[in-house]
């Protein structure tokens, strides 16, 4: 089963949830709405592996983040989609009243959150357990930040082009199952 994890602002259901779920089967994929802090998002997430046969992982964005950190925690295999590597730098200006990109529901982002982030940073990536898919004009994130990373210890995939979203991500989903199957879970 797949845990699909949402970036900042979004929400479970939308694009490549939808894209997921038609590929893995609607049953196979879990892709809810998180809380909106840090701290009760992995609670929830953790929740739903502690309760759930996950054998994969995938993160969009800080989804990607919140992932590396649940893949190290429960020895999973995480893909991770233009994954936000230092949101608690990127997120910091949106401290503030912010509408979610996919319904314009508004919540606040607080100050605490980024705290929050903090104390959710890995100290040592396990490179092995991750696939890198990276989109060259990501206009949020500094794609090669990523890339210099994990080029050398993860499998990393850059396609030049594309944006944030990772619009095209139906054209990887032979690649993530292959991912997905190698070796077994962690």
């Amino acid at each position: 089963m797949i845990l699909y994890i949402h970036g900042f602002a979004s929400c479970g259901t939308g694009n490549k949830s939808d894209t997921l779920k038609s590929y893995f089967g609607e049953d196979n994929v879990i892709a809810p709405n998180l809380p909106f802090s840090p701290k009760e998002a992995i609670k929830f997430l953790s929740n739903i592996i502690k309760n759930n046969k996950i054998d994969l992982l995938i993160g969009s964005s800080l989804g990607g983040y919140y992932a590396i950190y649940l893949a190290q925690k429960f020895n999973k295999k995480a893909v991770l989609i233009n994954p936000s590597l230092k949101p608690h730098h990127t997120l910091l200006p949106h401290i503030g009243k912010i509408k979610r990109f996919c319904d314009g529901y508004e919540f606040i982002w607080k100050e605490e959150f980024i705290k929050e982030l903090i104390a959710l940073k890995v100290k040592r990536y396990e490179y092995e357990r991750y696939l890198i898919l990276l989109q060259s004009l990501d206009e949020v994130l500094n794609y090669q930040e990523t890339l210099n990373q994990f080029v050398h210890k993860s499998k990393v995939i850059v396609e030049y082009g594309g944006n944030h979203r990772f619009e095209n991500l139906e054209d990887y989903l032979c690649l993530i199952d292959n991912f997905r199957r190698e070796n077994g879970s962690h």
